[in-house]
């Protein structure tokens, strides 16, 4: 399997500026016009996604042989919060494809990379994760999903595939799922990762799932009834599946967190303004204590948030390139935790202050605050990162 992770040089202050700038100007001319629509329409834009590969937004940190950007977590960060701004779904999406992508370069054989990554990171093809199930969320080693071993008709080995995952994100629209399955004994150490091309017999989909938020993106179970793949689809060997799993997901909650910033942020500006140009009782709201109260907490708990993110994207550089940072996955959980929480509250303030204006669909505000909501659910809930947090502080 390939494990290489070199170190990523680090850009000079002119090349980043310029590559948020045009990380900007996307999400605000292809992503904020449509945000609302897709919304309400449940449309997943595949064109504007493939607009984003050109970008390189399909493999920020994939390595650049197989078409990636090959940035660091602390570029990538300020890349998903920029996008988040202009559609938080969006950015989520293209965050969980990102982590797809990362798996396979970090843990996948040359062929696998070469059979996958250009298709991904050009964004003409997408990435699911499918680790939940049904009875299995935050007890993910308890997944029940199997792959037996059997023989193939000229002799080779074969994994035949069965279960279901759930409220997996681009579920009927990816073009390989990565797979968690149990090829032995309960367990963590039991699980292994499988690389599912589309269209393999046996795999089929779940009916959208109605949600809270994140309209713009397909949510469905992924159900797989004997589905058969090649030994060669194994991701990193047999056995290494949670492990893969995990060392994804802390970086998974990093980018979550980042979008959780960007959305957050947009809702904080959009408040500002509104503030300044609705009066009440012959003044601006602008004018009143408890609302310069209120948007200085909302402020602050952004600009924390935003630096924890910031430690915790460099603690896990350091640790990618081969440093000793024994916290970074209690960072990554720090961070996650602090920032979707943080970037709800902050959106739900918003809200608050535009009044019933907030409350309208066409202001933006109640879907920035749905999409925000799932935030502290998704790639491990923020009590499972309390969890981790506490755990490692126990452990000394």
């Amino acid at each position: 399997m390939s494990t290489v992770t070199p170190m990523v040089p680090a850009l000079s202050a002119d090349e980043r500026a310029a590559i948020l700038e045009a990380v900007r100007d996307f999400a605000q001319s292809e992503l904020a016009p449509h945000a609302l629509e897709w919304d309400e329409q449940k449309y997943f834009p595949r064109e504007t996604l493939a607009r984003a590969g050109e970008l390189g937004l399909g493999g920020v940190y994939v390595r650049e042989d197989v078409g990636g950007s090959g940035l660091s977590r602390s570029d990538a960060v300020a890349i998903f919060e920029e996008l988040a701004v202009g559609d938080t779904a969006i950015a989520a999406y293209i965050s969980i494809h990102n982590m797809v992508a990362w798996m396979i370069d970090t843990y996948g054989t040359e062929p696998q990379r070469q059979e996958w990554l250009p298709l991904l990171t050009s964004m003409e093809g997408f990435g699911s994760y499918c680790l939940t199930e049904p009875g299995a969320g935050s007890d993910a080693a308890a997944i029940t999903t199997s792959a037996v071993r059997v023989s193939d008709a000229e002799g080779g080995t074969e994994y035949v595939l069965t279960g279901v995952k759930q409220f997996i994100s681009g579920a009927g629209e990816a073009s390989v799922y990565i797979v968690m399955a149990r090829t032995g004994e309960p367990g963590a150490r039991g699980i292994t990762a499988f690389l599912v091309p589309e269209g393999t017999p046996g795999l089929s989909f779940g009916a959208n799932e109605k949600k809270m938020g994140w309209n713009a993106q397909p949510t469905r179970q992924v159900i797989l009834d004997e589905v058969r793949v090649p030994a060669s689809s194994i991701l990193g060997g047999e056995g290494q599946g949670f492990k893969i799993a995990m060392s994804a997901l802390d970086g998974g909650r990093l980018n979550i967190a980042a979008c959780s910033l960007g959305g957050a942020q947009w809702a904080l500006d959009r408040a500002v303004r509104y503030v300044h140009e609705r009066f009440t009782f012959g003044e601006p709201l602008a004018e009143k204590q408890s609302v310069v109260f209120t948007l200085a907490d909302m402020a602050t708990e952004l600009r924390a948030a935003r630096a924890m993110v910031r430690d915790a994207a460099a603690a896990l550089d350091a640790k990618i390139a081969g440093s000793d940072v024994d916290d970074a996955a209690m960072q990554c959980a720090m961070a996650k935790r602090f920032a979707t929480d943080a970037g709800f509250r902050v959106a739900n303030e918003a809200l608050q202050l535009h009044g019933g204006y907030g409350y309208l669909h066409e202001y933006g505000i109640e879907k920035v605050v749905r999409d925000l909501r799932v935030h502290q659910i998704l790639e491990g809930t923020n009590e499972i990162m309390r969890v981790i947090i506490g755990r490692q502080l126990l452990a000394g």
